[in-house]
């Protein structure tokens, strides 16, 4: 059970803020406000503002690193539309001479499937499935890329940040790749600092969820050494300049409490420069017999992936109020069937600052009430101000119900919500103890 699944099915806000919603998600539905944080802090008296890789974004909804983030129409569009950030898809690491050891994520995708699919307890929800994986084109090509998405991102202030999958050992294989660590990063940080010389460029770290069903994650010592390990490589690769490093947690196929371990491992085991600077929690769900276009072992989403990644998040959290775990202060970004702002309060609740979104921007147009633009302004009049669902309605909610100042931002309500002390665990320990 979920923490907000305690609480009303609606959020108790007052009856002219929610008459005030239903008439802001009928308004908008030709087009969200110019200025949107504007609008909503003139008229909500909510800061939409947070952080996402120690960079400032205006808004806490950005997009993962996938098959929407490959090309500069589509991070135009994005930054048109008023999104908070964008990931790109994720590069394979190479050294200098071009030899990938991570090259069978190279593939290019063929098509892609959006499909209604049940959860466990019967949740209807969505997945979208495809072939793909990583970046196909060239390095060369990636960083063209990669230049012209963090000017787009600029005139907007829309910040753009790479992904990249680095080389992982294999159960015996011992020593680590470095070159690849060392060129990749210095080469992606040369165009970062022609555009952004006075910041520290954020990096994710992909582990994709394809990984999950690969030999390379069979054994779950090997994860444990990856996840405490990769940090200090990247920043040995980017020296002499600084980098903050994200780790993309994946869902293994082992069970749940091996991803409580994964989190734990991360935060009470990496010190110094093996210590990320923030996580992205948690990617797709690996299922060996799931098919698609002839390809048998797939990633998806849905009800299921949500369900993990929060109560994992949850029991994190508890072990924190209980004494049993140091307290992960590390700042957490958001993944997996984020549908409605409802989730991402969810998501909030577990000290989740950011909310990266990929399946939702692809739904069938007839889902969204905007019928005009392109489907992220389209998901973000559902996201922010739809009446029940909202996030916007559920932040005045919480604000409420935790007694929040106006004042605060997202980081500072996700802030609140990762401290021991506070009741928003004391309140629900039978459930997710």
């Amino acid at each position: 059970m979920t923490l907000l699944s305690l609480t009303l099915r609606q959020p108790e806000i007052d009856s002219s803020v929610h008459s005030a919603l239903a008439r802001d998600y009928e308004r908008f539905r030709t087009g969200l406000p110019r200025s949107l944080e504007e609008y909503v802090q003139e008229q909500y008296a909510i800061d939409l503002s947070t952080e996402y890789g120690g960079l400032q974004v205006k808004n806490p909804f950005g997009k993962a690193s996938g098959q929407l983030s490959l090309n500069i129409a589509q991070v135009r569009r994005d930054a048109q539309e008023g999104l908070g950030f964008v990931v790109l898809k994720t590069i394979i690491a190479e050294d200098e001479l071009g030899a990938q050891s991570m090259s069978e994520w190279a593939i290019e995708e063929t098509r892609m499937m959006v499909e209604r699919i049940t959860g466990a307890d019967g949740t209807e929800g969505w997945t979208v499935s495809w072939k793909g994986r990583g970046w196909y084109d060239t390095f060369e090509k990636y960083l063209e890329f990669f230049s012209e998405a963090l000017a787009a991102g600029q005139t907007a202030g829309m910040p753009v940040v790479p992904s990249c999958k680095y080389h992982l050992p294999r159960s015996g294989e011992g020593e680590w790749k470095f070159a690849e660590y060392e060129y990749t990063t210095r080469r992606l940080l040369e165009v970062w600092q022609r555009h952004c010389p006075d910041r520290v460029m954020p990096i994710e770290k992909d582990f994709s969820p394809t990984l999950a069903g690969s030999d390379r994650a069979a054994e779950a010592q090997i994860i444990i050494q990856w996840l405490t390990r990769v940090t200090s490589l990247i920043r040995h690769g980017a020296q002499p300049l600084p980098v903050k490093v994200g780790l993309k947690v994946f869902n293994s196929v082992f069970g749940d409490e091996f991803q409580l371990e994964m989190l734990r491992s991360i935060n009470e085991n990496c010190a110094d420069e093996d210590a990320p600077d923030f996580l992205v929690y948690g990617n797709r769900l690996f299922d060996s017999n799931r098919q698609f276009d002839g390809e048998r072992g797939i990633a998806y989403g849905g009800p299921d992936l949500s369900a993990r990644n929060l109560s994992v998040l949850a029991r994190m959290r508890m072990l924190e109020h209980l004494g049993n775990a140091p307290v992960c202060r590390l700042p957490i970004s958001g993944t997996g069937n984020i549908a409605s702002g409802r989730t991402a309060a969810e998501y909030l609740l577990r000290g989740v600052s950011s909310f990266q979104i990929h399946t939702y921007f692809q739904l069938p147009s007839g889902e969204y009430k905007m019928q005009t633009g392109g489907k992220t302004a389209r998901a973000l009049l559902e996201l922010y101000f739809h009446p029940e669902d909202g996030l916007i309605a559920w932040l005045l909610h919480l604000r409420r119900l935790f007694d929040w100042p106006r004042e605060w931002n997202i980081k500072e309500m996700a802030e609140f919500c990762l401290e021991p002390a506070n009741h928003v665990w004391a309140e629900h320990q039978s459930t997710v103890s």
